[in-house]
């Protein structure tokens, strides 16, 4: 097998990332485990281990488990988090002891509603996180991850890891928690790492070792007029273009910033949350009363296909116009919202109902409108 293993040039990674919708996750396996997710748009490639099921995550990113159970992560040989709750959607967050805590408080948007994606937003700064996040998108089998796809850590990618996490010239391991520019540094782990790996198939040129000075030395130079040039000979401008187009072929952490790990992170974790937010529903989007009809009236949080369990003081809700519409109370219990009319006919409100479903941290919001009748 071929391999790059360079460390005298490092060229930028890109890897633009396209927000894009997500995928449902969730539900049972052929037998009795429940399946989980890593992301809402998959990290194929990741070896699993729970106290009862082994395996590879698939281009979806799954995993099968039995609730309680807790997740070991690596690619390959590679550690990547351990100790992790395995749950229907799994993030890179919740990879991290401190930051599945701080994820379970949600903070306050402007309506003086609960929010759990501000807690996320302000967790995306945590240098480990960004560290393993910019670690995992460089071994995405190309530099630009496509609108709708997730990580794809391919066989290939990770029998050269493999192989150079097992050469004692190269680290074989890598520490996610320490500081950037020791993680970025040009003789990091992670960046040695990386540049064993050829993201090519095994025959093609940018795999193999680039020529050499000294045989791109002593190569002929390229004859001015074609008709002189022999196809069998590989003259110097060959040799030349092919080392600087292997040299550019190889992978570092360099150019796989900052910004573009914090926009993939925000793309999974919206993600999730419209997977979620898909499941629910209320019993109507519009209700009409007519005015003078003060009597309470309730309206349902409903979920397809099963029954609504919230979580325990994971309701509320807000009228846009209480002059109009008063939300009177809710039941976390009943998974209802009870209003009613206080205003002249024409008048109108909109009732945003906050919910957090059972053993999620993440909360949904859905809206009635209700308008008031003559």
């Amino acid at each position: 097998m071929k391999f790059v293993h360079l460390s005298r040039l490092f060229l930028p990674l890109s890897a633009a990332l396209m927000v894009s919708g997500c995928l449902d996750g969730g539900g049972s396996g052929s037998d009795d485990t429940s399946i989980g997710q890593i992301h809402s748009l998959g990290v194929s490639g990741l070896s699993y281990q729970t106290a009862s099921q082994t395996g590879t995550t698939d281009k979806q990113g799954t995993f099968r488990y039995y609730p309680g159970e807790t997740l070991t992560l690596k690619v390959g040989n590679l550690p990547i988090a351990e100790g992790v709750p395995a749950q229907q959607f799994v993030t890179f967050l919740e990879f991290q002891p401190e930051l599945r805590e701080a994820l379970k408080t949600p903070k306050v948007d402007t309506e003086q509603l609960k929010d759990h994606a501000l807690t996320e937003n302000g967790l995306l700064d945590n240098i480990e996180l960004l560290n393993r996040t910019r670690f995992l998108l460089a071994l995405n089998w190309t530099e630009v991850i496509d609108e709708g796809e997730g990580i794809d850590i391919r066989t290939r990618v990770i029998s050269q890891l493999n192989a150079a996490l097992s050469d004692p010239s190269l680290p074989n391991a890598i520490d996610f928690t320490v500081p950037q520019d020791d993680f970025t540094a040009e003789q990091s782990p992670a960046n040695q790492l990386l540049s064993a790996i050829c993201f090519y198939e095994e025959d093609s040129p940018l795999c193999d070792e680039p020529p050499t000075q000294a045989e791109i030395d002593a190569a002929p130079v390229r004859p001015e007029n074609d008709e002189d040039i022999i196809p069998e000979i590989s003259y110097k401008e060959d040799l030349e273009s092919l080392r600087d187009r292997i040299l550019q072929s190889v992978r570092s952490m360099e150019d796989a910033d900052n910004q573009r790990a914090r926009e993939y992170l925000q793309r999974e974790l919206a993600g999730i949350t419209n997977a979620i937010s898909r499941k629910y529903f209320l019993a109507n989007h519009v209700a009409e009363h007519p005015a003078g009809d003060t009597s309470l009236k309730a309206i349902d949080i409903r979920k397809v296909g099963g029954e609504t369990a919230i979580s325990r003081d994971g309701l509320e809700a807000i009228s846009k116009r209480p002059q109009d519409v008063v939300v009177q109370t809710w039941s976390w219990q009943e998974a209802e919202v009870e209003y009613f009319v206080d205003g002249e006919p024409g008048g109108e409100s909109e009732l945003i109902i906050n919910f957090t479903p059972e053993d999620s941290y993440r909360w949904v919001r859905k809206s009635l409108r209700v308008r008031i009748t003559d």
